[in-house]
């Protein structure tokens, strides 16, 4: 193994990027190695351990969390969730421990000592990996809490992992993986670090990759302006969604990663983007996951960094740039990454593209928002969320995946409808339709019902691509000179409307001519007062009719007709 390893150290330092702390873990036993420790494993002290713990084992053993080699000693654990690094001083934002839970391994843990070696089996009785023991410590599940995520309310899915599945004690060293676990229909999609190294610098020649971790939400347009973005300056773009450890009200993350490779596989450059899922536990949840994540992609290769909004988030926990204000305590010459952060990506059918805070100028009567738990609760109802917001082919097979799917007896998913249009329809609760006149009350979102979702989904779909179409039939139909490219239909529209209102006028010349100056009966004739008032109306309305354009009123455009091969330097006849 230390063979194997050093061949593939001696090759990434001639790449453009280094694995964090300058070398790549590699802690897979194979061949005679791995058939000794598993004899070994027959007679050691047994600890059972969870898919998470399973899950974490396998990213340190194949260099996903490089440097690190096992479970954090106390002082590594405590100088990370105090000050977010190592002892030694590098960046570490979340701490690799393991204080395992049960009846049956608090027995075993009572009987070890520093040095010991332990081997962790799974719920088979199967043995995943060995830990040689290099520290022995109390375990305060309040301290990690309070420290990582900012909370100990239960409520924040990673505080309550704390205190589900960590013990009193934890044990810390470093691990030899004995068993990899199948991923099942992930195993033939997935990567380990050094292959991806020998990937984008050895087979695709890359200089630059951009790397990009994503959750619970299938492939929308947000994550694709981002995409875009990174594949117009980096050479490579590396997508990893993560898997297994979704919570369940989420889409099932077999039909998240069908949904992505639907889209990828129409709609971005086979040869510049690489696929892979990204198999981690949720117990990194908060803005410090950001950090995390942005050592992962440098561990597998990546040069730049993706971080969207709301980089794992966790509901109304962080503040909404959270994940990235976090990175302000880093340099990039510290990260070792190129950091690229971008704001919150919505649809304006004004400016007719995804646009941000930071190039749209327009308000919300003209947007439709990309909220991933909106985008969730529209697959849930059983509606295909807006093209502009997420391709059919993402949603389509997202929506199979969708848990739990439909709706309650009051016809409810589990946000109350009110909040699905408000994530995604904000114009909704005070305009007329998407970029229509405002209303004179708005609504109140509680009040909002799935018939407010329906008329919100349908103008949407009929008008949405509607507003920037029609702004600029108005605009070529005035600018165009060459009047063949514009319909006939349109003259003659406003012909027929310019006759019809000089007929009007014509009429009402001649009874402003006869009539009376004062009416005998106000309330059924006219005074000449009145009907010349009339008569001034309809004068106005004539002259607000818009000109039928054709090529004759264009004909004052072309101001200098020289032939053209005067422009070219040709004077000669």
């Amino acid at each position: 193994m230390e063979n194997q390893v050093l061949k593939v150290e001696e090759k990434i330092t001639k790449y453009p990027q280094q694995p964090h702390g300058g070398k790549l873990v590699n802690r897979v036993l194979t061949g005679k190695e791995r058939e000794e420790a598993l004899e070994r494993a027959k007679h050691l002290p047994k600890i059972m351990v969870d898919l998470e713990a399973v899950i974490t084992l396998e990213m340190i053993a194949t260099g996903v969390l490089s440097p690190n080699e096992g479970f954090m000693n106390e002082a590594d654990y405590k100088s990370v969730l105090e000050t977010g690094r190592l002892t030694n001083g590098l960046i570490w934002p979340v701490p690799l421990s393991f204080a395992p839970i049960g009846d049956r391994n608090k027995e075993v843990i009572r009987t070890l000592s520093v040095g010991d070696e332990v081997a962790l089996i799974d719920e088979t009785m199967k043995p995943i990996a060995l830990l040689k023991l290099e520290d022995i410590f109390e375990y305060d599940r309040d301290f990690r809490a309070q420290h990582l995520f900012g909370t100990t309310d239960r409520s924040h899915p990673g505080v309550d992992s704390i205190y589900r599945r960590m013990g009193d004690t934890a044990l810390a060293g470093p691990i030899q993986l004995l068993n990899r676990v199948h991923w099942g229909p992930f195993e033939e999609l997935r990567l380990e670090p050094k292959q991806t190294w020998k990937l984008f610098y050895e087979e695709k020649k890359f200089k630059t990759v951009a790397g990009f971790i994503t959750g619970a939400n299938p492939l929308h347009r947000g994550h694709e302006y981002i995409h875009r973005n990174a594949l117009e300056e980096m050479d490579g773009l590396f997508v990893q969604p993560l898997v297994e450890m979704a919570k369940r009200e989420y889409t099932r993350h077999e039909f998240r990663m069908l949904s992505y490779r639907a889209v990828l596989n129409t709609y971005y450059p086979k040869d510049r983007t690489v696929l892979a899922p990204l198999r981690v536990t949720y117990i990194f949840a908060g803005p410090r996951e950001a950090v995390l994540h942005a050592l992962i992609m440098k561990n597998y290769g990546c040069t730049h960094a993706l971080i969207g909004r709301d980089h794992a988030g966790v509901g109304d926990f962080y503040d909404k740039y959270a994940s990235h204000s976090v990175f302000d305590s880093f340099s990039t010459e510290e990260l070792g990454i190129d950091i690229r952060l971008f704001h919150e990506v919505f649809y304006c059918t004004r400016c007719d593209s995804p646009a941000t805070e930071q190039t749209c100028p327009h308000d919300d009567r003209y947007r439709i928002n990309i909220s991933g738990t909106g985008i969730r609760e529209l697959l849930r109802y059983g509606v295909l969320p807006p093209k502009e917001i997420v391709r059919p082919e993402s949603a389509r097979i997202a929506m199979q995946g969708i848990q739990p799917k439909g709706v309650d007896e009051n016809g409810q998913a589990i946000n109350p409808v009110g909040k699905t249009i408000k994530s995604i329809f904000p114009y909704y609760l005070h305009s007329k339709g998407i970029g229509g006149s405002k209303r004179e009350k708005p609504l109140e979102v509680s009040e909002l019902t799935i018939e407010d979702l329906e008329s919100a989904i349908k103008d949407v779909r009929e008008n949405a691509d509607r507003v920037y179409k029609e702004i600029f039939e108005e605009f070529s139909y005035v600018t165009d000179t060459l009047r063949t490219v514009q319909p006939e239909w349109v003259a003659e529209a406003r012909d027929t409307i310019k006759k019809q209102q000089e007929m009007v006028v014509e009429n009402l010349m001649k009874k402003v001519e006869n009539a009376p100056e004062k009416a005998s009966d106000e309330f059924l004739y006219q005074d000449k007062s009145e009907a010349q008032r009339e008569l001034d109306v309809a004068k106005k309305i004539l002259k607000d009719i818009p000109q039928a354009l054709r090529k004759e009123d264009f004909e004052y455009r072309t101001w200098n007709p020289l032939p053209y091969k005067r422009y070219r330097g040709d004077d000669e006849e």
